[in-house]
């Protein structure tokens, strides 16, 4: 009698195979990841150290190389380089986020001191593009084409040069008005009563000697830097200002011979969009 035949038996964890093939791929996709991103790593070494080559063959913070800074476990004294995008002021270099915390103090500080004529409008405190812009408003300051502030605004000049005084940036006042001509007897156009405007208030916080003179400049832009359209009386307000722009000072040495003999282009370098508004990044061939 010949043998019952034995049933088959389907196998119920066949599907274990796939999972496990799954599993081995996904390890060996984040192994090529973390690869990659070591190698990155690697990269930015050479990169960085050409970067900071260039700008030193250039003139460039020329004595900046190596200073001494924290080593990892905490100890002082562990060389590291400063790249180009370090802000030498006198004789300390400064990184950027350190420049951008002392200038986000200062505002804090400016808003606290000048709470009533931040309310009021007629002072307005803001990080910029450049640094720290502390805008004066004509309404609150001057009248209608004068460039004479008016004798109730000196106690608020003299709180922002105390203040300013006790950093170590410069300080660039910059004139402003909106796009309506002027023609008096004083001023012969906006470029004038901008400039005067300025030039103003820096005598004025030269008086106070709060800040020292090598520090402080001024410029005038008539109507052609605005912070609104013109199309409104409230909006042609708001670019009649004067503003006060604290920033950093760079130390670039154009009359080293390393810069006099360097070849090459030179851009803007801004934190701005490509939209075309001022300040932002387009290419330039002067410095």
């Amino acid at each position: 009698m010949s043998p019952r035949p034995r049933k088959s038996h389907s196998n119920q964890e066949r599907w274990m195979v796939s999972y496990a093939d799954f599993i081995t791929m996904l390890f060996a996709l984040f192994v090529v990841l973390f690869a990659f991103a070591k190698a990155d790593q690697k990269k930015q070494m050479p990169v960085s150290a050409a970067i900071d080559s260039a700008f030193r063959s250039l003139g460039i913070f020329p004595n900046a190389g190596r200073r001494p800074a924290a080593s990892a476990n905490g100890a002082a004294g562990a060389e590291q380089p400063v790249t180009a995008m370090n802000i030498v002021m006198g004789e300390d270099v400064l990184s950027p986020a350190k420049v951008k915390d002392d200038l986000e103090q200062m505002r804090r500080e400016l808003t606290q001191a000048l709470s009533n004529q931040v309310a009021t409008h007629t002072v307005s405190i803001q990080m910029g593009r450049d640094g720290l812009v502390i805008s004066l408003r004509e309404a609150g300051f001057f009248d209608s084409g004068s460039a004479v502030p008016k004798p109730e605004t000196l106690p608020t000049l003299r709180k922002i040069a105390a203040s300013l005084g006790r950093t170590a940036y410069d300080l660039r006042i910059e004139g402003h008005t909106d796009n309506i001509p002027i023609h008096t007897a004083e001023f012969d156009s906006n470029w004038e009563l901008s400039a005067a405007r300025a030039t103003r208030i820096a005598r004025i916080f030269i008086g106070l000697k709060a800040i020292p003179p090598d520090r402080i400049s001024a410029a005038g832009y008539a109507e052609f830097h605005p912070v609104a359209s013109n199309d409104t009386t409230e909006r042609r307000a708001e670019n009649r200002r004067v503003d006060l722009v604290v920033l950093p000072r760079t130390k670039i040495n154009f009359a080293s011979p390393e810069a006099a003999h360097s070849t090459g282009h030179w851009s803007r370098i801004t934190d701005g969009d490509a939209t075309g508004q001022k300040g932002q990044g387009a290419p330039s061939s002067t410095p």
